[in-house]
């Protein structure tokens, strides 16, 4: 996950994995005897722990899988990352962007609980989300979530004027401003429909109490151990005339030790696993990232571009006093650093090819917008490396200060390979390494101006890397660690939020990735890729 986002900042999540799960879930079979009876049960393990099964609080990898599970919202994610129709089976927007319609489906109900009549779950109506979307905003839920709504109309004192039941299948909320990859933030798992009966039962234990709609209900959590997930026989989607789930269960056990997690998938006690640790690295893949030949007849691996950067960023704000004094503030220094060492080499020999050397900007393979022919990056040239360090005043590097890559242990390989490679060319490169909680704090109060950063989608639009580089996004306030500033930068970035069209959007989004390219505030590593690996049997 990210090591550079503030976690203290509720306006930037800090960690949100786009991909959805229940496509997995949907398809994978595992049979195991349960009860004496044969049932199907798909077993994957969360290292990282389950914190709430609350969607208020769905703010990390581990609780949205589970929250995805037992919950849906207005909208939903294809495995294209396209936005579908979920509980809203249809909407409209105003044509100044600002108003969206949903009209949702009649035959969504909550699932079963002892405080519905007659113990049978009721219907879906608008006025749930309406209570469900206040309780996000609610300063007492205190949700990390709270940020999807920050461009509500404020003008009026009611957020009905926000929020609006026309009748209990018509919903609409109205924006300040135009946002098109506003659908795209409907789909986070923050934006689940909850009944207000339950939560308002339960209180604070709604997080290990959940009802929702989704294709899973809750039946166990022993924290720490085991969380159990059995069928919903109501959900309301179905596939080739089919009822969704396809399964029985789902069981989720809690192993932190990697590789412990990692024999249990070998032993067949696990169905699924999901990235790649160093301690198992180079058992399960080759050195150009294949499956190993001895697991082919065993395991299928699947890998697919992962919505996150990895790259060193800079920063560029020479109103402060630690920019004044730095070789970086330079822009040809920034550039010469680009073209200084091999990223196709780095990901070949650090990361056995799992990923895309960046050498198309800032916005990740994955996303529409994505372009390596239009958006040209850095290659390897260490001729234009020594280049711009002439034209900077330091041929060779002679003079040239010390610089230091500030990073986590878990790169230090990639910031040492990059040392030696600059180091070819004539830079000085030092490296500190620091925990990854003092790391985020020091580069979000901008006191270390190069560091190890990844970003990681909060929803499927390429705003969402590219407003990091907007200058009102300053840091600590917002996500721009940088602080780059440049105003065509930011004419483009006001442009690109008013257009509708994806397609003249997408234009505007690559101006804005040239422009960082050009100016270079960061280092551009690689795009991640997501591995999975399944047991034949699935």
């Amino acid at each position: 996950m990210s090591d550079v986002k503030n976690e203290f900042n509720q306006y930037f999540i800090l960690h949100f994995y786009i991909f959805v799960f229940v496509i997995i879930f949907s398809s994978c079979i595992n049979r195991e005897h349960e009860s004496s009876e044969i049932k199907t049960v798909f077993r994957y393990n969360e290292s990282a722990g389950i914190t709430s099964l609350d969607p208020a609080f769905s703010k990390d990898q581990a609780n949205i899988w589970a929250v995805n599970q037992i919950f849906n919202g207005l909208l939903q994610l294809d495995d294209n990352l396209n936005i579908k129709p979920c509980i809203a089976k249809k909407w409209d927007i105003s044509p100044d962007g600002r108003i969206y319609t949903f009209h949702l489906r009649n035959d969504v109900f909550f699932q079963d609980h002892k405080l519905f009549k007659n113990g049978k779950g009721r219907r879906v109506v608008a006025s749930d989300f309406l209570y469900s979307f206040r309780r996000l905003l609610d300063p007492k839920i205190a949700s990390p979530g709270a940020w999807i709504f920050n461009n509500l109309n404020t003008s009026e004192n009611k957020d009905d004027f926000n929020f609006k039941v026309l009748d209990d299948s018509t919903f609409l909320i109205k924006l300040k401003q135009p946002f098109p990859p506003f659908l795209g933030l409907l789909t986070m798992q923050y934006c689940s429909v909850v009944p207000r009966e339950i939560v308002e039962y339960y209180g604070k234990d709604f997080r290990k109490n959940p009802v929702g709609t989704g294709p899973f209900k809750f039946k166990l959590w022993k924290e720490g151990n085991k969380l159990i997930l059995v069928k919903n026989p109501d959900y309301f989607e179905s596939e080739n005339n089919k009822r969704l789930p396809y399964l029985d269960a789902i069981t989720i056990s809690f192993i932190v030790d990697k590789q412990t997690a990692f024999l249990l998938f070998v032993q067949g006690k696990l169905d699924f696993l999901s990235g790649l640790d160093a301690s198992y690295k180079d058992e399960l893949l080759t050195k150009t990232g294949d499956l190993n030949p001895k697991y082919k007849d065993r395991f299928n691996f699947q890998s697919i571009p992962y919505l996150n950067t990895e790259y060193l960023g800079i920063l560029v704000d020479e109103k402060l006093p630690l920019v004044q004094h730095s070789p970086l503030k330079l822009k040809q220094i920034r550039q010469a650093i680009n073209y200084g060492f091999d990223r196709e080499k780095m990901m070949r020999y650090l990361r056995n090819n799992i990923g895309t050397a960046a050498n198309s900007g800032f916005v990740p393979k994955g996303l529409p917008s994505f372009s390596s022919e239009i958006v040209n990056g850095y290659e390897y040239n260490p001729a234009k490396t020594k280049e711009l360090l002439r034209s900077a005043g330091y041929p060779e590097g002679k003079g040239l200060p010390p610089i230091t890559i500030c990073t986590t242990s878990s790169y230090l390989d990639i910031c040492e390979y990059i040392q030696h490679k600059l180091t070819e060319e004539g830079f000085n490169i030092k490296i500190e390494v620091n925990q990854a909680a003092t790391l985020r704090e020091m580069i979000a109060m901008s006191k270390i101006n190069f560091f190890r950063g990844s970003w990681i989608a909060d929803y499927p639009d390429a705003e969402n890397y590219l407003l990091l580089f907007y200058s009102k996004n300053f840091s600590p306030k917002g996500p721009n660690y940088t602080h780059f500033s440049n105003p065509q930068y930011d004419k483009l970035y006001e442009q690109a939020q008013r257009e509708l069209n994806d397609s003249l959007r997408y234009c505007l989004y690559r101006q804005m990735d040239k422009i960082i390219v050009d100016e270079a505030p960061v280092v551009f590593l690689y795009y991640d890729q997501v591995l999975r690996f399944t047991s034949k049997n699935i």
